[in-house]
């Protein structure tokens, strides 16, 4: 089994811009004429589909709102991504910072409103 997810919005050509700049993701497909597109990052993947679509069943339809969702990238040296991000001139939401449960990360939000967590994994603080 493999899980994967998907993001229904007008914004696909931004997020696919947003999360290839960013972070390197690979574009798997896109749709003829820019209805969707499907990226990968390593093992993982993330579609974006515009909203109204006739030949898609109703469930998938309507365009996300923008609340309510995140996304974790797993980095090994989050303060070299970072800076790098920074650099690009991107906003940061949530400034790099240590948690007790071990995580370093910081948080940038991607064109629909979706946070995106940037985390390198260490252990727990005692």
């Amino acid at each position: 089994m493999k899980f994967w997810s998907g993001v229904v919005t007008e914004k696909v050509q931004e997020s696919r811009d947003f999360y290839v700049r960013l972070f390197g993701c690979q574009v798997l497909y896109e749709g003829e004429g820019g209805w969707f597109v499907l990226l990968c990052l390593g093992e993982s993947e993330l579609g974006f589909m515009k909203p109204g679509l006739d030949f898609q069943a109703p469930i998938y339809r309507p365009a996300f709102q923008g609340q309510g969702m995140w996304i974790t990238v797993d980095v090994d040296d989050v303060d070299a991504q970072y800076a790098r991000i920074r650099g690009l001139g991107t906003p940061i939401e949530v400034e790099l910072r240590d948690e007790p449960w071990g995580d370093r990360h910081f948080a940038v939000r991607d064109p629909n409103g979706i946070g995106v967590d940037v985390v390198e994994r260490r252990p727990a603080q005692a």
